[in-house]
């Protein structure tokens, strides 16, 4: 894997999927940071168990009345500029421009992936994030109306599972996402489902 000239080496494609694979992630400090990448390795570490997603009488009804449609991958780069922004004055921003650019490389190369809600062919809420084995590994979501990034969240959560995924990382929860089934785990309980997800499926080639 080739390394990226405008990309520092802790950005580059393969020092980041290094990391995602050890449990690690990055968080940068402000929309024009340029110095050190920050690591991080939270104990206890968010996960939306696939098998237990909640739904509220309301987003259920939502997803009844088909108000979004799920598309995957159709907008990657809008989707990650809008997660960029910040939510409002008081927000700092973490995905920096430097950071948009290698995990745009990462879509590239076919690992990062965008979950999007779309209603008249506008986009208005989803997530991005990276994708190992059976593990996706989320960063962030973006909602333009209500309900959008929930949707977002939970219908692609869907999808993944009836693709055969293990893990649905959301690395922090909230009481939001805490509604939609998102458990926190000690560190390492985390990273035995990792590597079990990571793992080539029995009969499958591979190291």
């Amino acid at each position: 894997m080739a390394d990226e000239p405008d990309l520092p080496p802790d950005l580059q494609p393969e020092q980041l999927l290094r990391a995602y694979a050890s449990g690690w992630f990055p968080m940068d400090d402000g929309l024009d940071a340029a110095g050190a990448v920050r690591w991080y390795d939270p104990d206890p570490r968010a996960i939306l168990p696939l098998d237990g997603i909640r739904t509220s009488r309301t987003l259920r009804r939502v997803l009844r009345q088909g108000r979004f449609e799920l598309r995957i991958d159709g907008a990657c780069a809008e989707v990650i500029r809008a997660c960029a922004r910040p939510r409002s004055d008081d927000d700092g921003v973490w995905i920096s421009r430097r950071f948009q650019r290698a995990y745009l490389r990462l879509h590239e190369l076919g690992y990062v992936h965008s979950l999007e809600t779309w209603r008249d062919e506008r986009l208005v809420g989803g997530l991005y994030g990276v994708a190992l084995g059976r593990a996706f590994m989320a960063e962030s979501m973006f909602h333009r109306e209500p309900d959008a990034g929930s949707v977002a969240l939970v219908a692609g959560a869907w999808h993944l599972r009836r693709l055969g995924f293990e893990l649905f990382d959301v690395q922090f929860s909230s009481e939001h996402l805490a509604r939609l089934g998102v458990v926190e785990l000690p560190r390492m309980h985390y990273r035995r489902l990792l590597a079990s997800a990571l793992r080539p499926p029995d009969g499958a080639g591979g190291p």
